[in-house]
């Protein structure tokens, strides 16, 4: 059996085949059942498919063992707050309200779809943490009955050496970025160093750049620098311009 490892449009056939049934009753034997665990295999991945509204997770590719060390049947929303990394868990909460909220407008709309893809350091089987890109696919369907399905893909991307600013970051209807991820997709989001980020974050807490200078052990001139490099990156004229827009974003 050969597939094209990159091909998602598997996702949308599993999708048009098992979605009128509510992904009831999946055939893990089914052809095409068979080529997304061979692609899953190949990209270092596994997916899950959950309803959006009644928060539940209906089906989990068997990757997941290998991946975080969980069986398909036991992947739950609660083991990815436990399992993700403090550093990353402030964002992992903001992700997961801008999904739900994306869930919810679209079961109000009655209509639609949505995307949302970013990054975070999850514990893996050995007890480290691997850089697990997840790409959320939302659409409304009335079949079986009313309700948003989200299917997510997680992805190992320890092998990406070029995201230098933190994580990866993409909210919309775009769906060309819904694919095998490369360095051009990884590429969009966060285009702040890590120093940058973190006053950014103090500046959004309501810090002066006295405090900030001081928490971060630099001088006032430095923190000042780097509010200007903030708003030359970013093309803002005021900072409360970009952490507004940064907070709608999700990324703070």
């Amino acid at each position: 059996m050969k597939t094209d490892s990159q091909d998602y449009s598997l996702f949308f056939r599993f999708i048009e085949t098992y979605s009128p049934n509510g992904f009831k009753g999946i055939d893990k034997d089914d052809k095409l059942m068979l080529e997304l665990e061979e692609m899953m295999e190949i990209n270092n991945q596994f997916f899950y498919i959950a309803d959006g509204i009644q928060l539940k997770i209906l089906y989990t590719s068997k990757r997941s063992k290998e991946m975080i060390g969980v069986e398909p049947e036991d992947v739950s929303f609660y083991h990815f707050m436990e399992a993700t990394h403090p550093d990353d868990l402030q964002r992992l909460g903001l992700g997961r309200t801008r999904l739900l909220k994306k869930a919810q407008d679209l079961f109000v709309a009655g209509e639609g779809t949505a995307y949302l893809s970013t990054n975070f350091k999850i514990r893996n089987v050995s007890g480290g943490y691997s850089n697990i890109l997840t790409q959320n696919y939302l659409y409304y369907t009335p079949i079986p009955y009313k309700t948003v399905f989200f299917l997510k893909i997680h992805t190992n991307i320890d092998y990406n050496k070029k995201i230098k600013c933190g994580y990866h970051y993409y909210t919309g209807n775009d769906m060309v970025y819904f694919r095998y991820p490369d360095d051009e997709m990884l590429g969009m989001g966060n285009v702040f160093t890590k120093r940058e980020f973190e006053i950014v974050k103090l500046i959004a807490l309501g810090h002066s750049t006295e405090d900030i200078a001081e928490k971060l052990f630099l001088s006032s001139y430095t923190v000042n620098t780097h509010r200007g490099n903030i708003l030359k990156k970013t093309g803002k004229a005021h900072l409360p311009e970009l952490i507004y827009e940064l907070q709608e974003r999700g990324m703070l």
